[in-house]
């Protein structure tokens, strides 16, 4: 398992670790199904850090960081790991990895936000020292009221 700057090379890869438009809007409440090439491209201009994990030089996770307020706080964000790599320790890798990037590079406390629903993840980040601040209500893709928790990781 490795971590890179993800980079315009990726793009199309990471736009396939989208499996469906339930997991869109869980990764990235705002894209279209299919997640694709161009929506990836806009994100890069908008957003920090965008990282990669590479296993056998193949995509299998993304993230990335926004909303960076150096030396206070950092957003995680626009999580994704292949079907193929869930629960296998990429995700909590790659949450490692963006947490240690928001307190060394920006000695910021890292932050992320998830959706009430997305129990496995919620189970990861409360694991890894995340807990929650905030909720807002959103609708989701299909309608539904559902909640968005905003966590940070307690010190």
């Amino acid at each position: 398992m490795e971590f890179t700057s993800a980079s315009a090379t990726h793009f199309e890869a990471i736009a396939k670790l989208v499996s469906s438009p339930e997991e869109l809007y869980s990764v990235c409440p705002s894209g279209s199904y299919p997640w694709d090439y161009e929506q990836i491209c806009k994100i890069s201009k908008v957003r920090s850090n965008l990282t990669v994990c590479l296993v056998d030089k193949q995509v299998v996770a993304f993230g990335n960081l926004y909303n960076i307020k150096p030396s206070e706080s950092a957003f995680i964000g626009n999580v994704v790991v292949s079907d193929a790599y869930k629960g296998k320790g990429v995700g909590r890798a790659l949450i490692e990895h963006l947490s240690l990037q928001c307190s060394e590079v920006y000695q910021a406390v890292p932050h992320l936000s998830v959706f009430n629903y997305n129990t496995r993840a919620l189970l990861l980040y409360t694991k890894l020292g995340f807990e929650p601040y905030s909720a807002e209500p959103r609708i989701s893709h299909d309608g539904e009221m559902v909640v968005l928790l905003h966590m940070k990781k307690s010190s």
